[in-house]
């Protein structure tokens, strides 16, 4: 292990410029929908894919990162997608066409599906267990502040420059990565050893692109019939099924689901993936409140949405501290009560509220966010062995994805169809949205508080991990006459 002290810092700020780098081109990216509408003459369906594709092909990379980390080393798979993310950005930034914008939007997200979850296994390796709190809330801190920054970036590019813009932006922070990367990422020796799970990446690259594919084309309940969605769905569920059949009788899974038996692990990723829904669910939200409703501009809703990001990373780094020193089901706690009285805050919204009170309740569910969210994660894996910590968290990538995706969808049914009734009842369209972001903050809010319980529990059972002899801590190793086995990740496990 690396001396946290000394080097640590250095694989920190090599991770957090890659990071950066992918979260600040995505949120910047969304604004050029429209441009990219009228500049090619594409409808909002085809523009769309310019984010669509790039979600997919992430969920799909992101199961093999175990695999590859573990046969060429962590540090070269980082770094491979950081070459592929800059390659991305080159072609984007040179594209002829809504084709050419859409490819290289497809090669990004394979970059990104590489790097993210080894964002966190190469900075747990540089600390020790008691250290990486504060590690991860400071790369928490970048990680949120990114999207925070990448609106208003890329509205000011568009004002002065043109859409390559937003892609010629990513490239110096690419290279100064990748500078740093050769420099103080740690080479690794190699498990030539290891292999391929065939089987298992069919079923699961089939069953998340299908899923995520199909989950992106619904908008309205009608959609959710229609077959073009209702059959790549009902195929992606039953290749993800089939998937977890075929890792337990496997030797070498492709993703090692034994982790789960780990029980703060499993806790975490519940947790991740509940507020998950809160997340992406006010994303959601509150721009058809203030778009929709109030007719309020998309800077000032940018605006809004820049007091969560704000308030979010700054509170991150001081977390990562406090899980450190403390039990963490207090901090961890703490955020989700902030985060329940922020949302019962939201659903009392009507048409006179001012602009800075839903500034002010977006703040304060930032410093939910920064307290809860992340620290969930950090708290499951870092007690893992650093081995694991790839697949666990693209695990946990990839359920979060799902699961947000899954939630996105029943909101936006749900609101869509209580709006539609609300019209034919003659209710004016402001009162009928109202009414609906009324309950569906009301209903992410009570996902909040089934949280609570879950904080708790995962707070205890790292607690007793960090209190048994050292002897007993380790992952719970399958009996060798069990279908359900581990894979050999570098040397024996």
């Amino acid at each position: 292990m690396l001396n946290a002290s000394g080097h640590g810092g250095k694989v920190l700020i090599s991770v957090l410029l890659g990071t950066f780098t992918v979260s600040l081109n995505n949120s910047a990216l969304n604004l050029a929908v429209a441009e990219l509408m009228v500049t090619f003459e594409a409808s909002a369906t085809g523009v769309s894919w310019v984010v669509t594709l790039f979600m997919i092909t992430m969920g799909m990379t992101m199961p093999l990162t175990g695999y590859l980390a573990d046969r060429f080393g962590r540090r070269s798979i980082y770094l491979l997608g950081l070459w592929g993310f800059l390659a991305g950005s080159a072609l984007g930034a040179m594209a002829q066409s809504l084709a050419g914008i859409i490819l290289a939007r497809g090669l990004q997200g394979v970059a990104a599906g590489l790097m993210i979850p080894l964002s966190l296994s190469l900075i747990f390796s540089a600390y020790p267990a008691d250290q990486r709190g504060r590690a991860s809330g400071i790369w928490g801190f970048a990680v949120m502040l990114a999207p925070a920054l990448g609106p208003s970036v890329g509205g000011l590019l568009l004002e002065v420059s043109h859409w390559r813009a937003l892609f010629l932006m990513n490239m110096p922070f690419a290279l100064l990565g990748l500078i740093c990367g050769y420099r103080y990422l740690p080479a690794e020796a190699a498990n030539r050893r290891r292999r391929f799970d065939l089987p298992g990446f069919a079923l699961i690259t089939l069953g998340m692109g299908a899923v995520l594919f199909s989950l992106s084309r619904v908008e309205t309940l009608n959609d959710l019939g229609r077959t073009q969605a209702l059959l790549p769905l009902t195929a992606g569920l039953l290749a993800l099924v089939l998937f977890v059949r075929t890792e337990r009788r496997t030797h070498t899974p492709l993703l090692d689901l034994s982790l789960f038996t780990h029980q703060g692990y499993r806790l975490s990723v519940i947790l991740a993936c509940l507020q998950s829904i809160i997340l992406f669910g006010c994303i959601l939200l509150v721009p058809l409140w203030m778009q929709n409703a109030l007719e309020f501009d998309p800077l000032t809703t940018g605006l809004v949405f820049l007091a969560t990001a704000l308030a979010a990373s700054s509170c991150s780094p001081i977390a990562g501290r406090l899980i450190d020193r403390y039990p963490p089901q207090w901090c961890i706690g703490t955020g989700l009560t902030i985060t329940m009285i922020s949302l019962v805050g939201l659903a009392t919204l009507t048409k006179a509220t001012p602009v800075w009170m839903i500034g002010a309740w977006m703040g304060l569910r930032g410093l939910g966010l920064g307290c809860a969210y992340l620290p969930s994660t950090t708290v499951g894996m870092k007690d893992l062995p650093e081995s694991h910590v790839a697949q666990a968290s693209a695990m946990n990538n990839m359920s979060r994805r799902l699961v947000s995706s899954l939630g996105i969808v029943a909101l936006t049914l749900y609101y869509d169809t209580a709006v539609k009734d609300a019209l034919d009842r003659g209710i004016p369209y402001t009162e009928a949205s109202a009414t609906a972001l009324h309950h569906a903050f009301l209903a992410l809010a009570a996902v909040a508080v089934c949280c609570m319980p879950l904080a708790w529990r995962l707070g205890r059972a790292v607690t007793r991990h960090d209190a048994a002899p050292p002897d007993t801590v380790s992952l719970p190793a399958p009996p060798l006459d069990r279908s359900f086995k581990t894979a050999s990740v570098r040397g024996s496990e």
